[in-house]
């Protein structure tokens, strides 16, 4: 299929989810009710990708807190807590299994009520570590933020080969810390940026080594913020090399805010890899129409044949707790996207 397209991951969370999913609420209901009414949220969702038209979809990470958080459900040894109503975890203890092959059960569920292909996330182990270690709380266990980076790349190397066995078609790796070394101001917090990048890539390779059978994905955004923003500035041009050596078959980026740079960089990609392309906005509250849409991804044609290229919002419409874009905003986006892929492939078969 020319130009198929797909979700980043996350969709936006109903009150009713965010409500379910608080910890106050989860402990008031017996495990049946309340997977019960979570299997039904979920399979909304599903329906509202499949009527939108998207080619890939995920469960829209809606049995998740946050897309970081879902560690602290496959292992023990973490500290949640509230702060400013988000829910923060760090690791303060050695990890030991909780619910191991948890996200490849969710990845059934998903499986098993769509005929569209389908993908999940799982959070990088250098993002894990930059969000999840603290020098006070956590050195007894892990004694630096690496040792903690390095514990969970066979944790997440197991969730993957789970969710490869279950039968999935795409799992992506999220690594948003990866993409922020193309920031001047986050390079100059390192003594060696290029090499903290290969070190983070060094971590994803070891988790993919021997894994054959599912498409391998990396997004890479400037932490999304939702309607405030995003963090880092700066093209791709900093990491390329770095993003070269990864053992993915496709880069997931985002294109449509000024920060992200040029589109050229993608000629240096290697030719056996396709692209996911941030070709709508996941931020704002403007709807990209289906020629704004075209046009983006025409422009990465200059640089990409039409069967490397596949089309998906920057990045999740949910990246935290408590991001709040409508689902009929996001729904109108991805329709949109899914019409502007049917012109393409008119155009381009």
């Amino acid at each position: 299929m020319l130009f198929p397209t797909s979700v980043v991951g996350s969709m936006p969370r109903s009150q009713f989810v965010r409500d379910l999913l608080a910890p106050g609420m989860r402990s008031s209901l017996s495990d049946e009710v309340f997977e019960r009414r979570l299997d039904t949220a979920v399979a909304y969702i599903i329906s509202v990708q499949e009527s939108a038209g998207v080619d890939i979809i995920s469960d829209g990470e809606w049995r998740r807190l946050s897309y970081i958080g879902i560690i602290a459900e496959i292992m023990n040894g973490f500290e949640r807590t509230l702060v400013d109503g988000l829910y923060w975890h760090t690791v303060v203890e050695p990890m030991t299994p909780r619910s191991p092959g948890l996200v490849a059960r969710e990845a059934q569920f998903l499986k098993d009520h769509t005929d569209r292909l389908t993908k999940v996330a799982l959070p990088s182990p250098y993002l894990l570590g930059r969000r999840m270690w603290d020098p006070e709380k956590s050195k007894k266990a892990y004694p630096t933020r690496e040792s903690f980076m390095e514990a969970l790349a066979p944790v997440l190397h197991e969730e993957l080969i789970a969710i490869r066995d279950v039968g999935l078609d795409v799992v992506q790796f999220d690594d948003p810390h990866l993409c922020l070394f193309v920031d001047e101001e986050v390079r100059a917090q390192f003594d060696d940026p290029d090499r903290e990048a290969d070190y983070c890539v060094g971590l994803l390779n070891d988790i993919f080594a021997g894994v054959d059978g599912v498409t391998l994905a990396i997004h890479l955004c400037r932490r999304n913020k939702a309607r405030a923003g995003w963090v880092g500035e700066g093209g791709y041009g900093p990491i390329i090399d770095a993003l070269k050596r990864l053992h993915v078959n496709q880069y997931v980026m985002e294109f449509t805010i000024p920060a992200a740079g040029d589109l050229d960089v993608l000629k240096e990609l290697p030719e056996e890899t396709t692209v996911g392309l941030g070709c709508v906005d996941c931020r704002s509250e403007h709807i990209d129409r289906p020629d704004e849409i075209v046009t983006r991804v025409e422009q990465a044609l200059q640089y990409l044949p039409p069967e490397r290229i596949a089309l998906n919002p920057d990045c999740g419409f949910a990246p935290g707790n408590a991001a709040d874009i409508p689902i009929d905003e996001a729904y109108a986006k991805l329709s949109n996207e899914a019409e502007a892929a049917a012109i393409l492939r008119e155009k381009y078969s």
